[in-house]
């Protein structure tokens, strides 16, 4: 997983440090009694990081030093946090299966749940991703939970579909809730619709949130044309309120959320290697990459659009994944997207898998050029 591995001893001289590059990186010391917990970490100065562990320790000093534990040193150079993050949790999850999590505070991802396994399918706000070939839909993710329940609570008043949490039984003697007393829900729990007048109203929130609230936008406009038309001004005027309302609504759902399933990004940034970039994907709720794409070439037969195009067929489906893979990798990609300050870009492709190669092309020039990188970390 490590590119790089260098045996140590307490007897090396200082010097022995000189051979790290001063440059971000992932690297793991290991001992030689192979019971022993290896110490994992990033760094944005290799070289400084390990004289401050493995250099002779000084009189009184209380600063952590490892240089009679460890026999080997391994690392990877990276180009970005981004790129560090993600290499650090698989080689955490590979070394420390139970604790990665804890050790990377990695808190997962809210998303809105649409539970079409239900007799009565409603939705709900989690952090738990199921299966996302299952028929449960995800949708996200959000900047916190706070966000996605306040935009799905808000959605929600816009349909007539079920909040309640527990399994219906529909009973007419049902004395129902709050929300069928409102004439907020359907109250298929008393039998208040028919059940194909329910699902009608579902198959409504489901396009809806397909579509990132396009349709019920389309419903609404058509609607306004019409009252217009009529010269009914007001009914016209009430649904241009509503219109705004909606899209009020929607700016709680970032470029990056979507229905998990279709959600195709290209997550550009910087790379260790020269006259190159790192690309990553995030498809089907998989993080892969990193592959290399070469900016400057000498030979200019081949275009970039044309290098583009041979770096994205290195990205090949790893297969079944389980779902706590997609939790953790939604995650990091969520945590690398909502920074105040983060480097690269972050391209969507379609629904059906296709990435627009000359905007990625575009952004991986302005990558290059350094016209969005973070600023530079002060942890060492």
């Amino acid at each position: 997983m490590l590119t790089n591995s260098i045996p140590f001893s307490p007897e090396y001289a200082p010097e022995f440090f000189a051979q790290f590059p001063a440059a971000p990186a992932v690297f793991l010391l290991s001992s030689a009694d192979d019971s022993a917990e290896s110490y994992v970490s990033k760094t944005m100065n290799l070289r400084r990081r390990l004289q401050r562990l493995l250099a002779p320790l000084e009189s009184q000093s209380k600063r952590l030093n490892l240089r009679e534990r460890v026999a080997r040193i391994e690392y990877s150079l990276t180009g970005s946090d981004f790129e560090a993050t993600l290499l650090l949790y698989r080689l955490l999850r590979s070394r420390f299966p139970q604790s990665y999590q804890k050790r990377l505070r990695l808190r997962p991802a809210p998303v809105v749940r649409f539970n079409l396994e239900n007799e009565y399918p409603r939705a709900y706000v989690t952090t738990r991703i199921g299966k996302l070939t299952g028929k449960s839909l995800y949708y996200g993710p959000f900047r916190s939970r706070a966000v996605a329940e306040k935009f799905l609570n808000d959605s929600l008043d816009l349909f007539k579909m079920r909040r309640c949490t527990f399994d219906l039984n529909p009973d007419p003697n049902f004395p129902g809730c709050v929300y069928s007393e409102m004439k907020m829900c359907m109250a298929p729990c008393f039998k208040g619709c028919t059940d194909e007048a329910y699902m009608a109203e579902v198959a409504r929130v489901r396009a809806y949130l397909d579509s990132g609230g396009e349709s019920l936008l389309a419903e609404l406009e058509k609607e306004r044309e019409r009252l217009s038309a009529e010269l009914d001004f007001e009914g016209a005027a009430a649904q241009h309120a509503r219109i705004g309302k909606i899209k009020g609504i929607l700016t709680a759902c970032d470029e990056i959320c979507g229905r998990l399933d279709r959600l195709d990004a290209m997550i550009v940034q910087p790379s260790a290697e020269e006259k190159c970039v790192a690309l990553f994907r995030f498809g089907a709720g998989e993080l892969a990459g990193p592959a290399q794409c070469r900016v400057e070439v000498e030979d200019e037969s081949s275009s970039l659009d044309d290098r583009v195009r041979s770096a994205l067929e290195a990205f090949v489906p790893r297969g079944k994944r389980s779902s706590q893979s997609s939790n953790d990798e939604l995650a990091i990609l969520k945590r690398w997207y909502y920074r105040s300050h983060k480097a690269g870009e972050l391209i969507r492709g379609s629904e059906e898998g296709e990435l627009p190669v000359r905007k990625l092309a575009n952004a991986i020039r302005r990558v290059y050029k350094g016209e969005r990188l973070e600023p530079s970390s002060s942890a060492s």
